[in-house]
């Protein structure tokens, strides 16, 4: 395989992953307003997620989702109630006070990794445009006939750039001391808007054709 394909291919996947999106959101709000531990299992809910979009993709399971329309449908319509509940969560916690106030992503305290790892899975998943992204990324840069142990390692390629992103870089930076305080000190603000992101993300959605 050409190394500028993978190259390309390593660009446009680390520009997708540093775009403010619902997993971005997701995985930073955990980390201001939780811990880094449970911002790391948020994100490797989000590079599950999209660890199954990779490969369904590569074997071009996700032409058929793209094809099928009322599979397309159904995750959604799905994905964008999921995205308004979070929302929803997210705006009530205004009226709370104290520090242990609802996050975007659960109720408030502690919660175990398996819950922190679903609130990411789920996050991705329920935007099925992650499929089109796949699928038409890979038929842009990608050879026609890559063999299977090329596409194999593409994936894993792929998949550990996102876990190294979202459970490193992003979980350690945002959960930095300062920027917890400053979390702290302008909490009601940032929930409140980020409340209102996840609305407008789950209005997009659920309105796209």
């Amino acid at each position: 395989m050409p190394l500028s394909s993978i190259a390309a291919l390593l660009a446009i996947w680390v520009l997708a992953l540093a775009s403010p999106g619902p997993d971005f959101l997701a995985v930073t709000h955990a980390a201001m307003s939780r811990s880094r531990r449970d911002a790391m299992w948020v994100g490797l809910g989000v590079t599950s997620a999209n660890a199954l979009w990779i490969f369904s993709s590569l074997a071009g399971v996700t032409v058929l989702l793209t094809r099928v329309q009322a599979v397309y449908e159904v995750i959604r319509i799905a994905g964008a109630l999921y995205l308004l509940y979070l929302s929803v969560q997210m705006l009530r916690s205004l009226r709370r006070r104290g520090e242990a106030a609802p996050t975007a992503v659960a109720g408030a305290g502690h919660r175990s990794p398996v819950v922190a790892w679903r609130s990411g899975a789920l996050t991705n998943l329920g935007n099925p445009k992650a499929a089109v992204f796949f699928t038409s990324v890979f038929a842009a840069v990608l050879p026609t006939h890559l063999d299977w142990g090329h596409r194999v390692g593409v994936g894993l390629a792929l998949v550990l750039v996102a876990a190294t992103w979202f459970s490193i870089v992003v979980a350690r930076v945002f959960s930095l001391p300062r920027i917890a305080v400053a979390y702290r000190r302008a909490r009601r603000y940032i929930d409140g808007v980020t409340g209102v992101i996840f609305a407008g993300l789950a209005v997009r959605i659920g309105l796209e054709n």
